[in-house]
């Protein structure tokens, strides 16, 4: 059995899942602020640029969440939209949300918008795999019924479960490795670590989902795809013909 609550003080809860999206925010904090500085970018331009990223990446992911994936539990528990630490934010909004915000602010500074998304993608991704073991702590978001010896048993649910969420969250770590020493040991042109992030991302996201086991009101489904799948694909063509131009 796993306690998602780290304590308790009342009616207050604080969680695992938002201790450890904490922590992803505070460290990609310190990498951009690092990263910037390298790139001759001010720290308190960047200050204010993490600011508003941060903003873009919890409404944007919230906002998908609650439009495309389970729209009738928040339409009966309107209150339950702001509790963000009980779980349920999806990456591909907190993606929108952090290019909107990236565009209006490189537009807004008159900063090269590759020069900031090259420098974000990196923490972003080592964010995301926090945020991923923060799902599993919660048990949501579960894998299928397995028999392999990967498998876990999560409270409420029958049998053993492949356990996606820490298999998604190595992925994102992985993908935090890989551009990270990209961008150390190659010099490439302003905009392929963006392009690769999306790429990486998408294509350990679209095989993934196979080993989830959603409920075929979670979102939607065509073509035994599911939404993030669609989504997945979609990043894939896009990210694939930007590298090649």
């Amino acid at each position: 059995m796993i306690n998602s609550v780290f304590f308790s003080i009342g009616p207050l809860e604080i969680r695992y899942y938002s201790l450890l999206m904490v922590l992803g925010f505070i460290l990609g904090y310190f990498i951009l602020i690092k990263f910037g500085r390298e790139k001759g970018i001010e720290k308190s331009v960047l200050e204010d640029y993490f600011f508003y990223l941060a903003l873009g990446l919890i409404i944007g992911a919230r906002l998908f969440e609650v439009l495309f994936y389970d729209f009738q539990y928040y339409f009966s528990n309107p209150i339950k939209v702001f509790y963000i630490w009980e779980g349920g934010i999806a990456s591909h909004g907190a993606m929108i949300g952090a290019f909107l915000v990236t565009f209006w602010f490189s537009k807004k500074n008159k900063i090269n918008f590759y020069t900031l998304s090259d420098l974000v993608v990196i923490p972003v991704a080592l964010a995301a795999s926090f945020i991923r073991i923060g799902n599993f702590i919660n048990q949501e978001l579960v894998g299928r019924v397995t028999d392999s010896s990967l498998g876990f048993k999560f409270d409420n649910y029958s049998g053993l479960r492949h356990p996606v969420q820490l298999y998604q969250s190595v992925c994102n770590f992985f993908n935090f490795l890989i551009l990270f020493g990209i961008r150390k040991y190659i010099k490439l042109k302003e905009g392929t670590l963006t392009w690769l992030f999306f790429l990486f991302y998408s294509s350990f996201r679209f095989f993934t989902e196979f080993f989830k086991d959603l409920p075929l009101n979670y979102g939607f489904f065509y073509l035994g795809l599911n939404l993030a799948q669609w989504f997945s694909l979609g990043l894939i063509l896009v990210s694939i013909y930007m590298l090649r131009k």
